[in-house]
């Protein structure tokens, strides 16, 4: 335990100095969680249980969803297998029937945005098997209590488009309280933006939208990531250097821990307190 404890510490303090480290080491691990099968079972527990309390965390922390959702599912699978083919078999089941769906519902609003000069993509999107889980255990819910299994995704060409886009939503269809969420306006901490809306669709069903710019759909992808390239700083066009430096404010803090407590077990501790902590606003 101590010496994964120091580990875990190394790859902290080397990823709050150049944050490509944990890059590589997402990507490592999402490859050991794609070729787990050739593991020991007791080291497929193991690497599940950490991939989990730690990885999956910090690829959410820095808005890498592509690999957060996928890290989530395999870590699932291993530690629940029955639970995982039960959830899966339940949403494969209706799959068909909620892509009929998702077409209809997107093509009647493609007209209606199209009718005011609003260009969008509209596709579906596919829940995963691990958030639909935890929200069972969460909520203490049923598979079929759970609203948002069809989701909707809107990406327009502007901000302006977006809030355009939510007023169209919301006159064609009746929206449900309390289920507007605006993360354009004031974003996560990890960079994720977006308006979220749920709806009473047509048939009277449930239907989760988002939407979003491409520019948020590839933050909320690929997080950090998806900021590279502004990393160095354009100083011919003189465009400003790194936009992601204050929001990676968290892993300096890392460093200040690292300095303080010299326990690395200890330090562990904190990181995954820090990791999966509910967020709390102060304004």
């Amino acid at each position: 335990d101590e010496a994964q404890a120091e580990n875990y510490r190394k790859m902290m303090v080397a990823m709050a100095t150049d944050i490509r480290v944990i890059l590589i080491k997402l990507a490592d691990r999402l490859h050991n969680m794609r070729t787990i099968e050739a593991m020991p079972k007791q080291k497929q527990q193991e690497k599940a249980k950490e991939t989990l309390e730690i990885f999956a965390p910090l690829a959410h922390r820095l808005g890498i969803h592509a690999i957060k959702w996928e890290l989530e599912d395999l870590a699932f699978a291993t530690l629940h297998p029955r639970k995982y083919q039960e959830i899966k078999g339940l949403v494969n089941q209706q799959r068909e029937e909620r892509e009929r769906y998702v077409a209809k519902a997107g093509g009647y609003l493609g007209k209606e945005l199209e009718a005011l000069g609003i260009r969008a993509e509209i596709s579906g999107r596919a829940k995963h098997f691990y958030s639909i889980y935890s929200k069972m255990t969460r909520k203490g819910r049923e598979f079929n209590e759970i609203y948002d299994l069809t989701a909707m995704r809107v990406i327009v060409d502007s901000v302006k488009d977006c809030y355009g886009a939510v007023g169209v939503i919301h006159s064609l269809w009746k929206p449900l309280p309390g289920r507007f969420k605006d993360m354009v306006a004031m974003p996560k901490f990890n960079m994720y933006q977006a308006l979220h809306t749920t709806v009473i669709g047509p048939e009277g069903r449930p239907l989760e939208i988002q939407i979003r710019t491409r520019d948020m759909h590839e933050t909320a992808e690929y997080g950090v990531a998806a900021h590279w390239r502004y990393k160095e700083g354009d100083k011919a066009s003189g465009k400003p250097a790194d936009p992601t430096a204050a929001k990676l404010q968290w892993l300096k803090s890392l460093l200040d821990w690292h300095q303080e407590t010299d326990d690395p077990e200890e330090f562990t501790d904190q990181l995954r307190g820090e990791l999966i902590e509910d967020e709390v606003f102060v304004f």
